[in-house]
């Protein structure tokens, strides 16, 4: 994605959540979801980034969220993927039916006592992209899913753009969020994709996402 976007004449940060990716070696229990909400305050504060299009995919909606809530000033829109989207005071598992939140407590309970095991992707992922992935994919601290979020309000002024991926899931905790951005007036879009467009479909979420930051789709 990050090559696609440039080639549209995008400038593009991918921050890396504190504990994941390359920096897996700083995972501890104490992680939070102000944690990561500070690793991306942090990087548009040191690279004084302004007018950003804040794009959340997942999880990643809780962040931005956050972020955006704190760095209003700087954020020309936010865009939520297939994402999570709290109010003040809701954490991630609360944005979960109850089956589901039970499921991921005990999953965090039979493991290591304290991190959330990583979603199973979408079953029409490329065998090229699962093989890529099985080997990066490591579970997040599971704080990072209790910790409530705590809002100033900032963020609901700010303009929103939903992108909900259309193709069935069982258990699809994202319609919810779909929902909302209807009913109270955001950017509303579609994509014929599975939960990671990103991986299955990047070149129409390319476009998608070119035509949000030139201003086409709004």
């Amino acid at each position: 994605m990050r090559s696609r976007m440039r080639e549209r004449g995008h400038e593009i940060w991918t921050p890396t959540y504190t504990g994941l990716g390359e920096r897996a070696h700083l995972a501890t229990p104490d992680i939070t979801l102000d944690t990561h909400i500070e690793d991306v305050c942090g990087l548009l504060a040191m690279e004084d980034l302004r007018h950003v299009v804040l794009i959340g995919h997942s999880y990643g909606g809780m962040v931005a969220t956050g972020v955006a809530d704190r760095e209003a000033a700087r954020i020309k829109r936010i865009v939520y993927l297939d994402a999570f989207v709290p109010r003040d005071g809701e954490c991630l598992l609360d944005l979960h039916p109850p089956e589901i939140r039970e499921r991921i407590v005990s999953a965090v309970l039979n493991g290591d006592g304290w991190r959330l095991p990583p979603n199973p992707p979408p079953p029409d992922t490329p065998e090229d992209d699962l093989a890529w992935m099985t080997e990066r994919r490591i579970g997040q601290p599971a704080k990072t899913g209790t910790q409530p979020i705590r809002l100033t309000g900032a963020v609901e002024r700010l303009p929103r753009t939903y992108i909900y991926c259309l193709r069935p899931r069982p258990g699809d905790v994202f319609r919810q969020f779909a929902d909302r951005a209807k009913a109270e007036g955001w950017e509303y879009l579609e994509i014929d994709a599975s939960h990671n467009p990103h991986i299955t479909a990047p070149d129409a979420l390319a476009e998608m996402l070119n035509g949000i930051g030139r201003g086409g789709q709004l």
